[in-house]
């Protein structure tokens, strides 16, 4: 047999073992549950603060503020129901698991500031159509830290979260949050220029706040989107090179494919053995590859090895058969 697959089919005695991989996978999703509905319960008084202040100080300025600030709090429900989904068994149907439920909630995620951003300009707008003094300005002021002080921390323990278990769209919501941060100290220019009688500071620092808002959008479309499409890190497949190519037995490295899945990932590669190794020492080597691989990518949980025979000269390809099959 001139080469072989191999995927962790067979239970081992060691810490890379289906049950361990699904452990810590469980643990993962825990965690960003558990960072969910912390930054929720954050979020969600500040907003509750903010709003009662926007209501009573006519500030629109703060009121953008706030609903950017109640639309990142309710974004964590679509997050949430997906890591929910994410700890649910393969099928048949779905053989590779749930995960990608997490790219979905992700795209809802870059809707939301979508939404959140056009519905802060529309007002911005109306209101330097329509001017209005701004009432109760210390207060204001002071609504517009607390908004700055929650989002920052909200900002911080995602992102960390975020990394720490490679979840792309917890780390999108993150900096969302940290960019809420800003526009609320945005807010405090806009109260102070009201404090000076200026009316328009409070409507053009709206508008300063939607701009804000739409370089999240950028950013996190392009996280969400980067995903969704299967980009991974560069620096992740020069890793798995390099450990592959440290590998005893390995004599070259082909095709090396990386993907997410939700926040786990799967590699799938193709190793050079002597051509002229048994079956069994094939697989040895295939199985010292994906142990390699699993200690060298962070976040990865599964590989697939595939072990191809070293090229003898005069010796058509192995592949050859299968060559119309992958032609453009």
């Amino acid at each position: 047999m001139s080469d072989l697959h191999h995927g962790h089919r067979h239970p081992r005695l060691h810490s890379h073992t289906a049950a361990d991989k699904v452990d810590a996978a469980l643990e993962s999703s825990a965690r960003g549950m558990r960072a969910l509905w912390v930054s929720l319960a954050v979020l969600g008084a500040t907003a509750v603060a903010q709003a009662a202040v926007a209501v009573a100080s006519g500030s629109v300025a703060l009121l953008g503020d706030t609903v950017h600030n109640a639309a990142d709090a309710l974004t964590a429900v679509p997050l949430a129901v997906a890591f929910v989904l994410g700890r649910r068994a393969a099928t048949r149907r779905f053989t590779y698991g749930y995960g990608r439920a997490e790219d979905l909630a992700g795209l809802v995620v870059v809707l939301t500031i979508a939404a959140s951003a056009a519905f802060a300009g529309w007002t911005a707008v109306t209101r330097l159509l329509d001017p209005r003094p701004v009432d109760h300005v210390p207060v204001v002021a002071a609504a517009a830290v607390v908004g700055f002080l929650g989002n920052e921390w909200v900002a911080r323990h995602r992102v960390r979260v975020g990394r720490e278990i490679g979840s792309a769209a917890l780390v999108a919501d993150g900096l969302h949050a940290r960019t809420d941060a800003l526009t609320s100290l945005a807010v405090l220019a806009g109260a102070g220029g009201a404090a000076l009688g200026w009316e328009l500071a409070d409507p053009l620092v709206g508008l300063a706040i939607t701009a804000a808002i739409l370089l999240v959008l950028r950013d996190a479309a392009r996280e969400v989107f980067g995903r969704v499409l299967d980009a991974v890190d560069p620096a992740l497949v020069d890793r798995a090179e390099q450990a592959l190519g440290e590998v005893p037995g390995v004599c070259g490295v082909g095709e090396l494919r990386l993907r997410w899945i939700g926040h786990r990932l799967r590699a799938e590669v193709a190793v050079v053995v002597d051509g002229e190794a048994s079956v069994r020492r094939a697989h040895g080597v295939a199985v010292a590859a994906e142990h390699a691989l699993l200690h060298a990518v962070p976040g990865l949980t599964a590989a697939l090895v595939h072990a191809d025979p070293a090229p003898v000269p005069g010796e058509a390809d192995p592949h050859l058969p299968l060559a119309h099959h992958t032609a453009a």
